[in-house]
């Protein structure tokens, strides 16, 4: 950790950085997984979700960015090579026989509700540690995760 004068007692911070290094590689892989999709999606559907795979990608990079900067500002590091990730996930591995549209589609669903999921344990934890700027963060991600599942899963509801 490094020194700074942000106020919040090192251990706090210290443990924050390590709530948020998390989260980061789960976002990172998030990412990467929304890329996936947005590469090989096929069917009739398939250009709404190359380009709503593509929107999904540019928000979850966004939301890393912030998390990614919270780590640093508190005095911490965090590990975002693509190696650090893949060790460090908590989401479920994408499947690698997805190739519909609908495959696809479910695929990443399941993957924004665990990041969802992660993000809203996040916030509680983040609470519990007295940083309620984290938690404002994470609230934040996680609000906007549910917002790209909901546009995700609308492909699929309704018998579409």
């Amino acid at each position: 950790m490094f020194e700074t004068k942000n106020d919040l007692p090192s251990a706090v911070r210290e443990k924050t950085v390590a709530l948020l290094d998390a989260r980061l590689a789960d976002c990172l892989d998030l990412h990467s997984q929304t890329k996936h999709a947005h590469w090989n999606v096929k069917g009739p559907s398939f250009i709404a979700l190359h380009e709503l795979f593509d929107q999904v990608a540019a928000a979850v990079l966004e939301f890393g960015d912030e998390i990614a900067e919270r780590a640093v500002q508190l005095g911490g590091v965090v590990h975002g090579t693509s190696r650090s990730v893949a060790a460090r996930s908590g989401l479920p591995e994408y499947p690698a026989s997805a190739t519909t549209g609908r495959d696809h589609v479910d695929a990443l669903a399941t993957a924004l509700a665990a990041f969802g999921k992660n993000a809203r344990a996040a916030i509680k934890a983040a609470d519990e540690l007295g940083d309620q700027d984290s938690a404002d963060l994470f609230t934040e991600v996680s609000r906007g995760i549910d917002k790209w599942l909901w546009f995700v899963e609308a492909h699929v509801q309704a018998g579409a």
